[in-house]
């Protein structure tokens, strides 16, 4: 089975964890210049530069959909610069699943694939997907949705640690990100993650940085660009989150269920 995920950033890179180790060929496609901020747990750095492993797991960039069979065939998880993904005709994927996490539907259809997931808010099942999975931090965390919508976005980040919004760290301006800091460094409240236009982008609390977006790309003012964990834990950032690990789980169930059903009738 070929799963075709769009998106590559850390919880689509945890989604095809899921898959990848129960047997399901994975390949993924995101923007020639990917805004992951948890970049060390991110399949997209592959497009960076040109290979990267998570956990244990390694993915590579592949130029179109021949490369991407080759690099499957050698055990490799096939990554391609690809935002409209164009591959998926030529790749003609068993199940494809939308992780761009866009809160809105950029362009997936229900005939895209035998089997579609829409990952988060902007999809409806039974119109635009065969199923929704719940991304909202929680009790349906994970959740597999075959009729209707996951919770709306609320703009407010789940609880880690007691703290929710003070995490997150937003673009104080508009123009090219610039780090003065690396994810896995420790921080403290007032300190400086990096600069955009000169502003500077301040932590509001204590933690580990666990996310950063990449120097040089464009920012809008009040765009998610960093994280920061308050638990500390250094190692949290080189492995895939519980959030990522439960919508993959949530991903895997409905492929299998969906393709099971398929093969019923």
């Amino acid at each position: 089975m070929l799963a075709l995920i769009r998106g590559a950033g850390d919880l689509a890179t945890g989604i095809a964890l899921r898959l990848w180790r129960s047997g399901i060929r994975v390949v993924l496609t995101d923007l020639e210049r990917p805004t992951a901020i948890r970049r060390t747990v991110a399949f997209s750095e592959a497009i960076v530069y040109g290979e990267t492993t998570v956990e244990d797991v390694t993915a590579r960039l592949a130029a179109n959909a021949d490369e991407a069979r080759a690099l499957l065939a050698q055990g490799i998880v096939p990554v391609l610069a690809d935002h409209g993904c164009a591959c998926r005709e030529a790749l003609a994927p068993d199940a494809l699943v939308d992780a761009i996490l866009a809160k809105r539907n950029l362009g997936t259809r229900i005939t895209d694939a035998p089997v579609v997931v829409g990952v988060g808010p902007g999809f409806t099942a039974g119109e635009d997907c065969h199923a929704v999975i719940e991304t909202m931090r929680g009790h349906t965390l994970g959740r597999v949705i075959y009729s209707g919508s996951a919770i709306p976005n609320t703009n407010v980040p789940g609880l880690i640690g007691g703290f929710a919004g003070e995490r997150v760290l937003r673009a104080p301006a508009d123009g090219a990100f610039r780090s003065v800091r690396r994810i896995g460094d420790l921080v403290k409240a007032g300190d400086v993650a990096g600069y955009v236009s000169g502003e500077p982008m301040v932590c509001t609390i204590d933690g580990v940085l666990r996310g950063l977006i990449a120097d040089g790309i464009p920012v809008r003012k009040g765009m998610k660009s960093g994280d920061v964990d308050p638990r500390g834990n250094v190692e949290n950032c080189y492995t895939v989150s519980d959030k990522a690990t439960a919508v993959g789980g949530g991903v895997l169930e409905a492929i299998l269920h969906l393709s099971g059903a398929l093969l019923e009738d």
